[in-house]
């Protein structure tokens, strides 16, 4: 007898992650095909050769014999006691053990912290662009994502003002990815702390995504949130995927920082959802220390002449190049979120460019639209192929836009 489709859940509906989604599909169709593409839609370093540091290896491979077991649901005690000490060296004012949450990478940790703040309709405050995981976790957890702007004219920095008027009674956090995914725009101290003032008089939690706090370019530094937050409840995230170049151990933290007070209900939270995942995976977790206390290695790629920062220049140069796109300079992160201008710009759809870039010149990128920008005629690259690769795929995509600019003259005239 037949049977209907078997429902799920309605709310995916309203979930998109074009990171891994239909346009990475018909990327592995082609490449069944034989088709050797460059895959530029995720910020996997191992994926172009980048390895964690010895340091780390050595410390998760020396633990495994100690790995059978569960531990504290929160996360090893060494593991916690790292972030936390890497935390008051900061300024993080309460940084202690009993306050960082360790977790299968920041993505497990994001959609826990939501689901322990979140009632039916609640509303969370997001950058757009976005990473679209904050968007999903979000609506998966029964909220509903409010995206203030942030414009390319304005380096995709935010409107504080513009922001604040977002607020509503149902606003409870405020989310701050910094340096940014997908733009690349790192935060300045000012900005950060007018952000601070708008979640203290409105009483929201500030959630910092902070995964990319070590990578930085030219002059920018890197502000970390939460000294500038106080006593303003404020979670900051970071983990061992792209600082320490570990994606696959799937090791993240979250600390918990602000009066004790105000964040006692939201802390037993997040230690009740731990313990009922039980724990995040142990191996990795020794790891923690060594990267913490460990040499530092990650800026000898983002200096001139290193790996990450050469490559940002090639993406630099070959907008400049281009008379149909445009670049913020990304100062921060793994990525860069060109733009396309001029009569290629005409009527664009990002997502039948990316097809047609992937389709006709074998490279993936992610269309603008998928972190959650209306009207996109943005994609987002990362850095981490090497500069002569990311020099020949600019070239492939200034093939695909002359194409089309020239399509477009042919229709207007």
């Amino acid at each position: 007898m037949p049977h209907s489709p078997m429902p799920t859940r309605d709310s995916l509906r309203e979930v998109r992650y074009d990171i891994r989604g239909e346009l990475s599909r018909r990327a592995r169709e082609l490449e069944g095909q034989g088709r050797q593409l460059i895959r530029l839609n995720i910020g996997n370093p191992g994926a172009f050769g980048f390895r964690a540091p010895d340091h780390l290896q050595q410390a998760l491979s020396g633990n495994v014999a100690d790995s059978d077991a569960y531990t504290h649901q929160q996360g090893l005690p060494l593991a916690r006691e790292a972030v936390a000490a890497a935390h008051r060296d900061r300024g993080t004012p309460n940084a202690c053990a009993e306050r960082v949450f360790v977790g299968n990478g920041v993505s497990e940790l994001i959609d826990m912290s939501l689901r322990a703040l979140l009632n039916p309709g609640d509303e969370v405050l997001l950058p757009s662009p976005d990473y679209p995981l904050w968007s999903a976790a979000t609506i998966l957890n029964q909220g509903r994502p409010v995206y203030y702007r942030c414009a390319p004219e304005n380096g995709f920095l935010p409107d504080p003002d513009e922001l604040e008027k977002l607020v509503t009674p149902r606003t409870r956090a405020l989310v701050v990815i910094n340096p940014n995914n997908p733009t690349g725009a790192n935060y300045p101290p000012a900005l950060l702390q007018r952000l601070v003032d708008i979640a203290a008089r409105h009483g929201l939690l500030l959630m910092a995504d902070e995964i990319y706090d070590g990578i930085t370019y030219e002059d920018a530094c890197f502000t970390a949130l939460a000294p500038l937050a106080g006593d303003v409840p404020c979670l900051s995230f970071g983990g061992l995927s792209k600082v320490w170049r570990a994606c696959g151990w799937r090791v993240g933290w979250a600390v918990l920082s602000g009066d004790p007070l105000r964040v006692g209900d939201f802390h037993h939270a997040l230690d009740l959802l731990s313990a009922m995942r039980l724990c995040a995976n142990v191996p990795g977790q020794f790891a923690v220390p060594a990267a913490l206390q460990g040499p530092e290695t990650i800026r000898a790629l983002t200096v001139p002449g290193g790996r990450l920062y050469e490559s940002r220049q090639a993406v630099i140069d070959g907008c400049a190049a281009s008379e149909h796109l445009s670049v913020v300079a990304p100062m921060g992160a793994l990525y860069a979120f060109p733009q396309v201008v001029g009569p290629a710009a005409d009527g664009f759809d990002d997502q039948a460019f990316a097809l047609a870039l992937l389709e006709n010149e074998d490279v993936l990128v992610v269309p603008g639209s998928g972190f959650n920008v209306p009207g996109s005629r943005h994609f987002r690259i990362t850095l981490l192929p090497e500069a002569p690769v990311v020099r020949e795929v600019f070239e492939r995509i200034d093939r695909v836009l002359a194409a089309r600019a020239g399509q477009r003259k042919r229709h207007v005239a």
